[in-house]
C-alpha cells in the first residue's frame, strides 16, 4: 500500500489541497474537502507545484511541468489530457473536446469526466465552457471558475475570499 502525502497551500481562490505520493501529483483540490484517514501531511513532495501554482497565480506562468499521477477510467484519461492541450487563456467546448478525442457524440460525457478531474487548476477543467460561450458547471464553485479564466485573460480579478 502506497503512503497517500497531503499539504495545503494558500491562494487567491481560497485553501488548496494537494495530495499524492512520491511519484507524483494526483490531487489539487479546492475547499471544502476531506482528507483520508490513511493520508499524511508533508510539505516536501510538493514543492516544485507550489512554486508552479504560485507562480501561476503571480501571472508568471502559463504552463506546468509535474509529474501527474492520473487515475480514471480510459474515457476520463483521454479527457484530461485532451485538458492539458488547452493553451493558457483560452477556453474550449465540451463538444470541442469531444471531438478531439474522436467521440464527437459524446460531449455529455465529457462534461461528467471534466466535472470528475481530480487535479485543478493543474489540469485546466476551468478551460472549458458551454458551447454558447456560457460558464457550465465547475466544481470549485463558478466564482472561482470565473476567477481563473479573468486571471488568465489578464482581466482585472475578482477580489475572491473562498
Amino acid at each position: 500500500m502506497k503512503d497517500t502525502l497531503h499539504t495545503q497551500i494558500p491562494s487567491p481562490i481560497g485553501q488548496l489541497l494537494l495530495s499524492g505520493n512520491e511519484h507524483g501529483l494526483e490531487g489539487l483540490y479546492m475547499s471544502p474537502y476531506s482528507l483520508s484517514e490513511s493520508s499524511r501531511r508533508a510539505h516536501e513532495p510538493f514543492a516544485d507545484a507550489i512554486e508552479q501554482l504560485e507562480q501561476y497565480f503571480a501571472g508568471e506562468r502559463a504552463e506546468f511541468d509535474l509529474e501527474l499521477q492520473m487515475h480514471g477510467t480510459d474515457f476520463q484519461l483521454a479527457v484530461w489530457n485532451a485538458l492539458l492541450t488547452i493553451p493558457y487563456g483560452q477556453t474550449r467546448s465540451y463538444g470541442e473536446i469531444a471531438k478531439q478525442i474522436g467521440r464527437p457524440d459524446r460531449a455529455r460525457a465529457v462534461g461528467a469526466a471534466n466535472g470528475s478531474n481530480p487535479i485543478s487548476i493543474i489540469v485546466p477543467c476551468h478551460r472549458v465552457i458551454g458551447s454558447d460561450g456560457s460558464l457550465t458547471g465547475y466544481g470549485g464553485g463558478l466564482p472561482r471558475k470565473r476567477w481563473l479564466l479573468d486571471h488568465e485573460a489578464g482581466v482585472g480579478s475578482l477580489n475572491l475570499t473562498a
